[in-house]
């Protein structure tokens, strides 16, 4: 089907959430193609929920894999680091891509206005973040007439 499992959670009052994704987006039909054949599957391996939903991670998709780090570089994320870099946990910028270092772990960088102007690049692994999201900017404004 080319969807991506994000993630899987079990939530209260057994409600089963399943999060897809796939390149150019999520649609409806992918939701609901994916509800029946896990529906499906789950009455067979006697997989006990009470409710199922299939959605799509949203605007803010979380970044956990090096893959998803790679797939979104260019785009605008949040990283929240596990140390602080100059006394900041929090960074907010557009994701480069990974470099291969010798040790093996892939090195990606952030380009961020540290100041007004002052544009820097913070680089990372995957072993610094505790958390990272895609943070797009949204434009609701529409089209003047």
């Amino acid at each position: 089907m080319d969807i991506e499992l994000v993630d899987v959670e079990r939530a209260g009052m057994g409600l089963l959430r399943v999060t897809i994704d796939r390149e150019g987006g999520v649609r409806i039909e992918d939701c609901e193609q994916v509800s029946r054949l896990l529906s499906r599957v789950y009455e067979v391996e006697n997989v006990d929920y009470k409710r199922l939903e299939v959605g799509s991670p949203g605007t803010d998709r979380p970044l956990r894999h090096e893959a998803e780090f790679r797939r979104f570089a260019g785009e605008r994320v949040e990283v929240k680091l596990r140390e602080a870099v100059d006394g900041r946990k929090v960074f907010t910028g557009v994701l480069q891509l990974a470099e291969s270092p010798a040790e093996g772990k892939a090195v990606f960088g952030l380009e961020f206005e540290a100041k007004k102007d002052d544009i820097q690049v913070l680089s990372f692994t995957l072993d610094d973040v505790e958390r990272a999201k895609l943070d797009p900017v949204l434009d609701f404004k529409g089209k003047k007439r």
